[in-house]
Formats: C-alpha cells, sequence, structure tokens
C-alpha cells in the first residue's frame, strides 16, 4: 500500500527560479581598464610578427660571414702582391719596355698569372707606376689610369718606395666602379726592386661600389639556395661597405637603402667586431640591418647587410 504521504503533489516552483542568474554588469573600472589597455595589447602582438625582427636576425648572420669572406680577400692581397713584385723586377730592369705600353701590360698580365693569390684576388684593378707615382699601365680593358699619379689619390702608398708593403684608401674616379655616384678604394702597394734599390710600385685594390656589388652577389647566391632548399621565398639583401660617413653599395643599389645605412647610426654603435643591428621601415616597407666592423679593410671601415623578408 502507497503512503498518503507520498501521493502528496510537489510544491510548485516559479519558472523564473529555472533561469539562470544575469551576469553582473562591468563596472566603470573595468571597461576604462579594458579600453587602456587593449592598444598596448594589440601591440605586442604586432611587434611579435614583425618581419623586420626575422629580417635583423638572419641579416646579423649573414653580415658575420661577409665580413670574414672580406678578411680572406685582404689576406689574399697581402700574401700574392709581394710574389707578384718579384715576376716584375725583369720588367724594370729594362727601361725601354717601361716606355712601351704592350710591353707593360704583358708584364701585368705575367705577374698575376704567376701567382695563385692573385688570380683569385677580388681587385678590380692591377698597375704599375714608376718612382714619382706616375702610373705606366693598368690592366682596366680601356685604360683611363695611365699616365694619372698613384700617390696624388692614395698618398700613403708612398711607404712602397721605403721598401715595405703598404695599404690605404682613398678616391681615384678613373677606378671608380659606378657612375653618377661617388666612389673610392681601397689599394695596396709593394716596391718592385732593381737589385738594392727601388725601382717601381706595383699596386692594386678595388672600388667601393665594385666590392660591395660582389658581396651582394654571393649573399643572394646564398639565400636564393636556402630559399630553395626550405621551399619558402626569396629574401630582399642588399650590401653595403660603410667608409667613415658614406655608404658604398651596387651600382643599382637603392639610395634609400644607403641613406637609411648612414642614418641608422650602427656604425658608431659598432665596437671592434662585434655585430650591430637595427630594425626599420624604408618606404613602407620592413627591413632588418647589420653592421659589422672589418678592421682588415681599415679603421671605420665596415660592412653591412639590408635585408627584408618577401
Amino acid at each position: 500500500m502507497f503512503s498518503s504521504r507520498s501521493l502528496m503533489p510537489m510544491p510548485f516552483r516559479s519558472s523564473r527560479s529555472l533561469e539562470p542568474s544575469a551576469p553582473p554588469l562591468p563596472t566603470l573600472r573595468s571597461a576604462v581598464l579594458a579600453l587602456v589597455t587593449l592598444p598596448a595589447t594589440l601591440a605586442l602582438l604586432t611587434g611579435c610578427t614583425k618581419t623586420s625582427e626575422v629580417s635583423k636576425q638572419k641579416a646579423r648572420t649573414e653580415v658575420e660571414m661577409l665580413s670574414k669572406a672580406a678578411a680572406v680577400d685582404v689576406d689574399e692581397v697581402r700574401r700574392g702582391l709581394p710574389l707578384g713584385a718579384k715576376q716584375l723586377e725583369a720588367f724594370f730592369a729594362d727601361e725601354k719596355a717601361q716606355g712601351d705600353a704592350a710591353a707593360a701590360k704583358e708584364a701585368l698580365n705575367t705577374a698575376r698569372g704567376r701567382v695563385q693569390d692573385l688570380r683569385t684576388a677580388k681587385s678590380t684593378f692591377f698597375l704599375i707606376a714608376d718612382k714619382n707615382g706616375l702610373i705606366l699601365r693598368s690592366d682596366l680593358e680601356h685604360d683611363a689610369l695611365a699616365t694619372k699619379n698613384l700617390f696624388a689619390a692614395f698618398g700613403e702608398l708612398k711607404g712602397a718606395l721605403s721598401g715595405k708593403y703598404t695599404e690605404t684608401r682613398g678616391s681615384m674616379p678613373e677606378a671608380a666602379g659606378v657612375r653618377g655616384r661617388g666612389d673610392g678604394q681601397w689599394a695596396a702597394a709593394v716596391p718592385v726592386m732593381k737589385g738594392t734599390d727601388v725601382a717601381g710600385v706595383y699596386a692594386t685594390g678595388w672600388s667601393w661600389s665594385a666590392y660591395a656589388y660582389r658581396l651582394e652577389n654571393q649573399l643572394r647566391s646564398t639565400v636564393k639556395s636556402e630559399a630553395a632548399a626550405n621551399s619558402t621565398r626569396e629574401p630582399l639583401v642588399y650590401v653595403y661597405v660603410v667608409v667613415d660617413k658614406e655608404a658604398y653599395g651596387a651600382p643599382i643599389s637603392p639610395d634609400v637603402n644607403a641613406k637609411a645605412v648612414k642614418e641608422s647610426g650602427l656604425l658608431g654603435r659598432a665596437t671592434d667586431e662585434a655585430v650591430v643591428d637595427t630594425a626599420q621601415e624604408i618606404e613602407g616597407r620592413d627591413f632588418g640591418i647589420a653592421l659589422r666592423r672589418v678592421p682588415a679593410l681599415g679603421r671605420d671601415v665596415a660592412i653591412a647587410v639590408v635585408r627584408s623578408e618577401t
């Protein structure tokens, strides 16, 4: 039998009690706080994904690689030039040959061809000059250097007359590697002996713009291979040689990039051979710039890589 208690109806409950409680309205303080912190949060998220940060880090590695390559290039000249001068002693021993342009050119080609370091040197010119600095002949196809005075453009190369290897930098328009803009050169010279006396000077060097172009091609070859191996898009890369307050780039490099490198202040921040960098926007595009001093190229000379992901 059922208990009468079990048959009693359940107490009535209002449907309102079954509705979920409404969340409390935000306070004025929390609303204001959300508005204030939102821009900072968005900025943080954006900063984490800026491609210039990626470019900057990759440019650091690349400028380190190129700087080491530059030191190797200078070492080739330092080893090879004195050996090449030995090959020129027969030419300077023959006074008649010194007035013969064809004989001078042949002597230049022979001196370079017989020395391995000179065959692989990155020089954009080789030349021979007399004791007064008068250039007798260069290996340029159109020899605009002949009859110019080597010491007028590179005064410190007079040190070769004292019998020693000498390096310096200067500017000779006829040795420029670019038209329509300023250029300068790195140069080295050694004496050519005739017995115990200095008979002439053997010199070589490269223009800053032409050298930057060579380094840029080297870097582009590397990043192209990396992009192909990783199935990624090839980045934009530019290389500049920074000398004092100037930045020299390849003949077709954008002037705005050179200006950005000069105005970045990186050379002033760089000490010893440490790499310094910055993220910078150039004409609406994010770039990373890295710079490293290269003492082998001279005081206040550095290499800079300008990179942007695509």
